[in-house]
């Protein structure tokens, strides 16, 4: 008897239906399980096995041929185990479904029939209510991420068992549902050790932070050591954003294929990732055997923090540049070619040389200039380029410590952040996939970065005499447009051209 029972894959962060075909017929006993299975996949005969045995039901010894469909597509991954043995019992009449075909199933089997947990499970929801199904039947540890997707019903199982009485009609399952709107009326702080009113001094650092959060820039600072360069990017996310839902969704997808989602439901803070600067490109970028994402796509929509940028290889660096202009990854493999996003602020910092010290008044530098052009110089001129905010934190003197007022909070600076980025939200409304100002392309920075004659005018003169690069001079509209949304101004004028331009003047060369 021939059975068919939907299910669900993943290619690279995107859910593809899959169709789980099961023929049972009379002949000797054999398996085959064809449809570009992984090993798995193919290891789910004796876990399919074992669980049906130890719940209770008989294992069809029969010429069994199961199909997975479409035949062209790589299957991965245990969560076929519960749709091939309901499948099963259908074909050998032990089961009788109602209303299977409204149904996608998911989920590993254990040997004594109970359901574990997958990977993924959030970016094959979607693609399930995308694809006009009613319901979802999925592993209980997974239903509060399945949940936050609405127009499905998620239907929780614990067993075999389980999940054949509620088909049957036997015992029904209740849809399970959470409130998704609840989950962002917590605390909008970020859970941050280190908050902006303890740093003393530094004002035109935290101004730069501020203008990067607010318009997702990327961000160099470069001094001395104990300066507080790495102090402000730590504290960095207690003053970002807070995230929408649209945008949490799409985080929560990344999160969930990596499987690092852990107890949460959803990712409602924006990630701040800090790989350490032994890091492989790989692991940087994203690949592998089998594909996953690399820490530029675990920080989409959030942070990427390189601290000691220049200690990282060089090759690591040059790999950045493609993500930071392309805002996603591809990776090509034999069987399929995988994008993942990655649209995230970096946030660098670095010594001026190798001893650090090199223009500090109150320490001696003991580099040659050859080892500082040289430390510099690991860092690319177009990686730089891309860098959006550059600027010198120089160390604090005694007295400018102990005298240096008690700064503004984390808390005061994101309402401003949050009030910009509430006005790009609204002025990017009907543009898909475009969030902050970071993210204008050619095409959108003439649409809504219009210059005045007089602003013209000026970067005209600042082009000729920075000698600027097309990406530059983009670069430099891009943060003027973001100066200006904090201040609430419609228009770019002249004055958040010129705060613009400081930011992009100092060079970690000298």
């Amino acid at each position: 008897m021939l059975s068919q029972i939907h299910s669900c894959s993943l290619l690279g962060i995107e859910g593809q239906i899959v169709t789980v075909e099961i023929d049972v017929l009379n002949g000797l006993p054999s398996y085959v399980l064809v449809g570009l299975p992984d090993t798995g996949v193919k290891e789910s005969k004796e876990r399919v096995y074992s669980a049906l045995k130890n719940s209770g039901y008989s294992y069809p010894m029969k010429k069994i041929t199961i199909n997975l469909a479409p035949a062209d597509l790589k299957k991965e991954g245990p969560a076929y185990d519960l749709p091939i043995a309901l499948g099963l019992l259908m074909a050998s009449e032990q089961l009788e479904p109602v209303d299977i075909e409204s149904y996608v199933i998911l989920g590993e089997l254990s040997l004594s029939g109970e359901i574990k947990p997958i990977n993924g499970i959030l970016p094959m929801v979607l693609a399930a209510r995308d694809h006009g199904f009613k319901k979802i039947m999925i592993p209980s540890a997974n239903q509060y991420e399945a949940a936050v997707v609405e127009g499905i019903e998620i239907l929780p199982v614990q067993s075999v068992a389980e999940a054949a009485a509620h088909l049957s009609g036997e015992c029904c399952k209740a849809p399970c549902k959470v409130d998704i709107d609840a989950l962002f009326k917590r605390s909008s702080t970020h859970n941050c050790e280190t908050d902006f009113s303890e740093i003393r001094g530094q004002e035109h650092a935290k101004r730069a932070f501020e203008i990067a959060a607010a318009g997702a820039h990327n961000l160099l600072l470069s001094g001395p050591p104990g300066a507080g360069k790495s102090m402000m990017a730590k504290a960095f996310p207690s003053i970002l954003p807070d995230m929408t839902v649209e945008e949490a969704l799409e985080v929560t997808k990344i999160y969930s294929v990596a499987g690092l989602l852990r107890d949460a439901q959803v990712m409602t803070e924006r990630p701040f990732r800090s790989p350490h600067h032994t890091i492989s490109n790989i692991s940087l970028i994203g690949g592998g055997r089998i594909p996953k994402p690399g820490e530029v796509s675990l920080a989409h929509l959030g942070v990427l923090f390189l601290d000691e940028l220049p200690e990282f290889k060089k090759s690591a660096l040059e790999v950045l540049r493609q993500p930071i202009e392309d805002q996603q990854v591809t990776i090509s493999r034999v069987n399929a070619s995988l994008t993942y996003p990655a649209s995230f602020m970096m946030i660098a910092s670095m010594n001026p040389c190798p001893c650090g010290y090199y223009g500090d008044p109150t320490h001696e530098c003991r580099c040659s200039t050859s080892e500082i052009h040289r430390y510099a110089g690991k860092i690319s001129g177009p990686l730089l380029d891309r860098i959006d905010i550059k600027i010198e934190v120089p160390a604090m003197d005694f007295d400018a410590l102990e005298t240096a007022p008690k700064g503004e909070s984390s808390a005061d600076i994101k309402v401003r952040v949050n009030a910009a980025r509430a006005v790009q939200n609204r002025r990017y409304g009907e543009e898909k996939g475009l969030y902050f100002n970071a993210q204008l392309s050619p095409r959108h920075i003439e649409k809504y970065c219009e210059l005045g004659m007089p602003e013209k005018q000026l970067m005209e003169k600042i082009y000729k005499k920075m000698n600027l690069s097309a990406r530059g001079y983009h670069r430099i509209l891009k943060l003027a447009r973001t100066i200006a949304d904090l201040e609430g101004a419609v228009e770019i004028k002249a004055a958040h051209l010129s705060e613009a331009v400081q930011y992009r003047s100092f060079s970690p060369e000298g």
